[in-house]
């Protein structure tokens, strides 16, 4: 069975959703916090991002532990083209 990924939908790099849930899990961040780190991590990859939208993001990814797969979702949803 093959997932295929609507066009314009952004497939974030495994590796590089990886590297940062271990940067979250291991900082001791607030939701806040991981929320600026969410932002920066959309920011530099050319994405704008809302700051209240990147909070409830990151809330709902720091509950259910940072899976990657739910970060591609969340990410999916919340990156904004510039």
């Amino acid at each position: 069975m093959t997932i295929s990924t609507p066009i314009g939908i952004e497939k974030f790099s495994t590796a590089d959703l990886a590297g940062l849930r271990e940067e979250l899990l291991h900082a001791n961040l607030d939701s806040w916090q991981a929320a600026d780190v969410i932002s920066q991590y959309l920011i530099t990859r050319g994405y704008g991002v809302s700051t209240p939208a990147a909070r409830s993001s990151a809330s709902r990814l720091e509950s259910a532990g940072y899976p990657v797969e739910r970060m591609q979702e969340e990410f999916e949803q919340l990156a904004m083209v510039m």
